[in-house]
């Protein structure tokens, strides 16, 4: 009998020892958070909890990550004989995106399935603080994500500035759709901002049996639709380690940010998400709204001016003219105008446009370098002169292009506002300066010949945005190295669009005055007066010299042979001795054939014959190596080149000098073979 009793206290003890570790495995596989107060997530970056369970991601510091996940990696086993089944997840989450005032929209953020919650390559910007330039896309990351992106970005062909995104080991999304939910009451798509501050639902579910993922987004306090915005099918099986984590990422950028929140979460492994009880989760900020002038306010400062008028003539003169002036708005601005700042934060921003602020001044005015007080952001403010037609016509031009452009090689404009007789333009403030300084003077240490090539791809990068890759053609009409600034990492940005003109593609530009500065306009613009995306060529080409020379188009004090930059590199070419026009400060220290690719490009870019220049989709093409530079002919006579071989483009030709053929060259001819 006592035996029995002793094998039955032992069998009851094993039973629950059984039952609690079925469960430990079954909580390993789900979890749900109502709020993330006692949550224990792995954070790390900006990520902060706050007292009502809110779970934020970043805020408006810029350059940073903010990344959250669950503690614990999840089993997948992707390598067993049952990987299939055990590849099956299901997710459900709430989410805000609210925007900052006065700060363009940020990137978005992803939710992740990730071997680590360890990314130490990892950029912020347009990576989301999960990737880089160098690994994205490789099949070692075995990363799987959803983005919610708020920021088109070219180079991951994103569709649009408001998606989401099924990304594998890459964000360049596999596929992708413009964010929106079915509404099974009205049976139709409804459109869905993702960045309006109001909270939205996802449900991700991945079958790993059918190797099929569907990803549906709805507003709060909606049923489930029963459309998902992405269904595809997805094999996880070479993306999914044995363990991984899973979580969300987040980052800002140079000069874009948002407020990334995340209000609940439920996880399951063996079945279907549990539902979030909306009445559970925590509130998240509403969008805040620029300051506006209150009916109470507005009284009050009328009956503050009547004593002041009472009291002296003087001040209530003064008063009228400022507040007359600072309310000034007309009718281009509704059209043009990007983001408009209050007067008053900018002339605080730079100490009252003091002297020691002072960082540029110019035929358009003066730039003073400031920090906005709201968001301790750095900015660059640029004065046009508002009594000048010419002024105005620079200002308005610069609105019209830059505020609406948003490419990494192009200087963001903030926006603008106007006051005390100024037009002032507000820019993403650039450390480093403009680029002329590193090449032309000793103010600043030389550049070498890795940062000088990075910085020509990114200008390059950038007139192909201008010219075929935005909504219209852009112009800049005005390339030079005094107009291309260097951010914090010695990375080029295309600024000062004053001249800058505008046309639809396919139409053609019109006749306008000659306008940019000697030794960069091509040679039909004295004939012709119109501006094209050939001339943009030619400016360009003279900025190449310029990178590889550091000497300018036009040295007035210089030997009589090397006054042009263009003429002397091309003799040089002629003599076979084209090396010696490159930068001594080099010393020797540049890659061979990247040396000779730019020179002999700038030169072809500079051609007298538009036709005979490439396009900037060329030009990067033969910069990333895509393409090989057509075998070049100079003739002995000294009045030209031709290109020779099969390997020339044939959109463009070099052959404006008369007809030359291979049979008719004399012995003093010669031909360069540029490769790379």
């Amino acid at each position: 009998m006592a035996k029995s009793v002793h094998f039955l206290i032992i069998f009851q003890i094993s039973l629950l020892n059984l039952f609690t570790f079925l469960a430990s495995v079954q909580a390993q596989d789900q979890f749900i958070y109502h709020g993330f107060r006692e949550a224990k997530l792995r954070e790390d970056g900006l990520t902060n909890v706050h007292p009502n369970g809110l779970l934020q991601l970043t805020n408006s510091s810029r350059r940073q990550v903010g990344r959250a996940f669950y503690p614990q990696q999840l089993k997948f086993n992707a390598s067993s004989s049952n990987s299939s089944e055990s590849l099956s997840f299901s997710t459900y989450f709430v989410f805000a995106i609210v925007p900052e005032p006065r700060i363009p929209n940020g990137h978005g953020f992803a939710f992740t399935i990730s071997p680590s919650v360890i990314f130490p390559a990892s950029l912020t910007n347009q990576y989301l603080g999960l990737l880089n330039a160098s690994n994205n896309g490789l099949a070692s990351n075995h990363m799987f994500a959803v983005e919610f992106d708020t920021l088109k970005n070219p180079e991951f062909e994103d569709i649009d500035g408001n998606h989401v995104g099924i990304d594998l080991n890459s964000l360049t999304s596999n596929f992708s759709a413009t964010a929106a939910y079915f509404s099974d009451r009205e049976g139709t798509n409804k459109s869905l901002q993702l960045m309006s501050g109001n909270p939205l639902q996802v449900w991700i579910d991945y079958d790993g049996v059918k190797k099929f993922l569907t990803v549906t987004i709805a507003p709060i306090r909606i049923p489930r639709p029963n459309r998902p915005l992405l269904s595809r099918a997805v094999d996880l099986s070479e993306i999914f380690n044995e363990s991984m984590y899973v979580g969300f990422s987040a980052a800002t950028g140079s000069a874009v940010a948002s407020n990334h929140y995340v209000l609940g979460w439920s996880f399951n492994k063996t079945g279907a998400a549990q539902i979030l009880d909306p009445s559970k989760l925590p509130q998240s900020p509403k969008p805040r709204k620029l300051r506006t002038i209150p009916v109470l306010e507005i009284t009050v400062s009328a009956v503050t001016v009547l004593i002041v008028m009472i009291i002296t003539v003087v001040g209530i003169a003064y008063i009228k003219r400022k507040k007359k002036y600072e309310e000034i708005r007309e009718d281009w601005e509704e059209e043009y105008g990007p983001q408009r700042f209050f007067y008053k934060d900018v002339y605080k921003a730079t100490k009252g446009f003091k002297e020691e602020e002072l960082i540029g001044a110019g035929g358009f005015g003066k730039v003073y370098k400031g920090v906005l007080p709201s968001s301790n952001a750095q900015i660059a403010v640029k004065k046009v002169s508002h009594n000048s037609a010419q002024g105005m016509k620079e200002f308005v031009a610069e609105l019209a292009t830059m505020g609406r452009l948003r490419h990494r090689n192009l200087v963001a404009l903030l926006g603008y506002c106007r006051g005390k007789g100024e037009l002032l333009l507000i820019y993403d403030y650039m450390p480093n300066g403009s680029l002329d300084k590193f090449l032309f003077s000793n103010e600043k240490p030389y550049l070498n010949w890795t940062q000088r090539f990075r910085i020509l791809r990114g200008i390059a990068s950038a007139l192909l945005y201008l010219h075929e890759e935005w909504e219209q053609v852009v112009l800049h009409r005005d390339v030079k190295a005094s107009n291309v600034l260097l951010d914090g990492d010695l990375n080029g940005r295309l600024g000062d669009f004053g001249l800058a003109r505008l046309y639809d593609h396919g139409a053609n530009p019109q006749t306008t005055h000659v306008v940019g500065t000697v030794g960069y306009l091509a040679p039909e613009l004295t004939v012709t007066g119109k501006a094209t995306t050939s001339t943009d060529v030619f400016s360009f080409g003279a900025f190449m010299l310029e990178m590889a020379c550091a000497r300018r188009p036009m040295e007035v004090n210089g030997l009589p042979e090397e006054m042009i930059l263009v003429d002397w590199v091309f003799e040089k070419w002629r003599q076979g001795t084209i090396l010696e026009t490159c930068d001594p400060k080099l010393g020797g220290d540049y890659v061979l054939e990247e040396m000779e690719l730019v020179l002999k490009l700038g030169l072809i870019c500079s051609h007298s014959n538009p036709a005979a220049r490439p396009s900037m989709r060329q030009v990067m093409q033969f910069l990333d190596g895509d393409a090989i530079l057509p075998d070049i002919l100079i003739d002995s006579a000294g009045v030209g080149m031709v290109v020779m071989g099969s390997e020339a483009p044939n959109s463009f030709e070099l052959s404006s000098y008369g007809k030359i053929s291979v049979q008719s060259m004399s012995s003093n001819d010669s031909v360069l073979h540029v490769g790379r």
